[in-house]
């Protein structure tokens, strides 16, 4: 999609994001992620594509460390302007760079909601993984939200779907595959008495092998995948939960004393 950048999808749509995901409630996220929190090394946590707080705002209302990044400035300003959301430093710039202004170590990042798959290119993908590897704490954790891709759906490479229907309104998703690049490009098509509405949305997926190879590369080990936050066997399909974990050092061991020669 021509001219389609990081922040294309936020500053786009940030007006009615929580408006068309409010189905979405994060309380199981919260719960699960503040539980990985605290069997993890104590510091602070990052969320990449931080959006409008969804997650967050109640992580942080925990007592968490909170801090976050997103590539649109009006996606951060809901965040801001909802109770508790000011009290988060966000940065803005590219979730790929891991760069929320400082040079902290994390003992946590992570992302949710399919938002890694808004990096469009394999090579941002493992830019991503190594860099949060760099700055994550020995033992911290990378946490991904991803789907299983889902391309027996696309007859010809695309796709309408009904997402809501009422009296006066009716929004579609549409979308064309790319199966050699792995990207799905579309759009959220709003159609009310108002007119017509489009929200241009820009995807490059990756398998769950290869999102475990992203973390071999940046030196991750796999450490759970479930099918949800209420760590469900995975099944292979759906929404799914990674955590990744950054190896400790390894324990120098005193050598063994050599036996002197007879």
């Amino acid at each position: 999609m021509e001219h389609y950048g990081p922040e294309t999808y936020g500053e786009l749509n940030a007006d009615v994001y929580d408006e068309w995901h409010a189905h979405l409630d994060p309380a199981d996220a919260v719960r699960c992620l503040a539980d990985l929190i605290a069997t993890g090394p104590p510091g602070p946590v990052l969320e990449l594509a931080v959006g409008t707080g969804r997650v967050t705002i109640p992580l942080a209302a925990r007592g968490i460390d909170l801090r976050g990044i997103d590539a649109s400035a009006a996606m951060v300003a809901r965040l801001r302007a909802k109770p508790g959301g000011e009290r988060i430093p966000v940065a803005i710039g590219d979730m790929a760079d891991v760069d929320p202004g400082t040079d902290d170590r994390f003992a946590m990042v992570f992302v949710v909601f399919s938002t890694f798959f808004f990096l469009m290119t394999q090579d941002e993908q493992v830019r991503c993984f190594t860099n949060v590897a760099d700055r994550l704490l020995p033992g911290g954790r990378f946490v991904l939200e991803c789907p299983v891709p889902d391309v027996a759906r696309y007859q010809r490479n695309q796709s309408v779907d009904v997402h809501d229907v009422g009296l006066d309104h009716v929004r579609l998703v549409t979308v064309r595959h790319d199966p050699l690049n792995q990207r799905f490009d579309g759009h959220h098509v709003l159609i009310s008495g108002a007119g017509i509405r489009l929200a241009p949305v820009s995807m490059r997926y990756a398998w769950p092998a290869e999102l475990d190879l992203m973390a071999r590369i940046a030196g991750l080990r796999p450490r759970h995948r479930w099918s949800g936050w209420e760590r469900e066997p995975f099944r292979g399909e759906g929404m799914y939960v990674t955590v990744y974990e950054k190896p400790a050092p390894a324990t120098p061991t005193a050598e063994a004393p050599r036996t002197a020669p007879r």
